[in-house]
């Protein structure tokens, strides 16, 4: 585990909403927001890199996650909650304004805040997850779509206790496998394998997992032992009802329908990232989706976890971008 010079670890609370935030530095205010399944610590080395270059850098555990707020009912991890809670973390915190960096499903989150406030986020950078506006089809029917006799992940998820069940058999297993598998040094799928992405009839998601043969550079025991514990405390449930509350999101945003992002923006995404693979359509409107866009980039042998996999390259987009600004430093 890296260390972090000045890293501080609190609990804050945003209006009766309890969040665990993780922070160092002084200066403008970036705040980052990680996606499923991890933790503020994944955009550790972005801590420590933003910090030390004159940023006050703030990771959150969304709600649902580690010691943060985690309410039992589906409908309060839709995107207009979490968005809310990022606008919380910024005024409880005593800043005008951040920019703000998403990954997974947390670049979502982190464009939904943007979009609801850009008077208060003035900068966003998505990692993984490409900027998609909303559209005229429900999300549900989609993924169902992507099928077949198969299930899609997202559409696997959706029975409350269906993936709890089988994620509680063994926490530190079941995650080992998925952050491998959809990293840039798993085997490519081959013949009749199947994607980890899908489940076979009557199976569970877990069949398809890969585990590497040799230690990783990018993903200690160390980093894999504290994701384990985190989960152990907080479970599978608040972290799987952002899935559940796709349709939700579809309804609340129908204000937004097809709206661009006005701020200023930065995109990364992984070659071997399944998101942004998907996302190939979604990139290639972000002339219309983000007109401000200042640079899109897809980093090579690269898988989902960009932010871990590549920190160097990461931490370096992300500087650039920030300088982009005239932020007072």
């Amino acid at each position: 585990m890296i260390e972090i010079e000045g890293l501080k670890q609190y609990e804050i609370d945003i209006r009766g909403v309890n969040i665990h935030i993780a922070e160092a530095g002084d200066g403008p205010m970036v705040l980052f927001v990680h996606g499923f399944p991890e933790s503020w610590y994944s955009w550790r080395h972005q801590i420590a890199a933003v910090s030390a270059a004159g940023y006050r850098a703030v990771a959150m555990d969304v709600r649902g996650y580690g010691s943060s707020y985690a309410p039992k009912a589906i409908d309060e991890y839709r995107l207009v909650c979490l968005a809310g809670d990022c606008v919380g973390i910024v005024q409880t915190l005593g800043e005008d304004s951040s920019l703000i960096v998403g990954h997974d499903w947390g670049s979502p989150i982190a464009s939904a805040a943007a979009s609801f406030r850009p008077d208060i986020f003035k900068g966003i950078a998505l990692l993984s997850v490409p900027y998609t506006p909303r559209s005229d089809g429900k999300p549900s029917d989609f993924f169902r779509s992507l099928g077949g006799e198969e299930e899609f992940y997202i559409e696997y998820f959706q029975e409350p206790g269906r993936a709890e069940a089988e994620i509680s058999q063994n926490y530190s297993k079941w995650l080992e496998g998925f952050y491998f598998t959809a990293s840039g040094d798993a085997p490519a799928v081959m013949g009749d394998e199947g994607s980890m992405g899908f489940v076979s009839p009557g199976g569970e998601l877990k069949d398809r997992f890969k585990f590497p043969e040799e230690p990783l550079l990018w993903f200690t025991p160390d980093d894999l032992d504290f994701y384990t514990k985190q989960f152990e405390k907080s479970g599978f449930t608040g972290p799987l009802n952002r899935y559940r509350c796709v349709d939700l999101d579809w309804e609340d945003l129908r204000i937004q329908h097809e709206a661009p992002l006005i701020q200023p923006s930065l995109f990364i995404g992984g070659e071997k990232d399944g998101p942004t693979i998907w996302g190939a359509g979604s990139i290639s409107r972000f002339p219309d989706t983000l007109p401000n866009l200042i640079n899109s980039v897809i980093l090579p042998n690269v898988g989902h976890w960009i932010q871990q996999e590549d920190p160097d390259s990461t931490n370096s987009l992300l500087l650039d971008f920030f300088q982009t600004f005239n932020l007072g430093q």
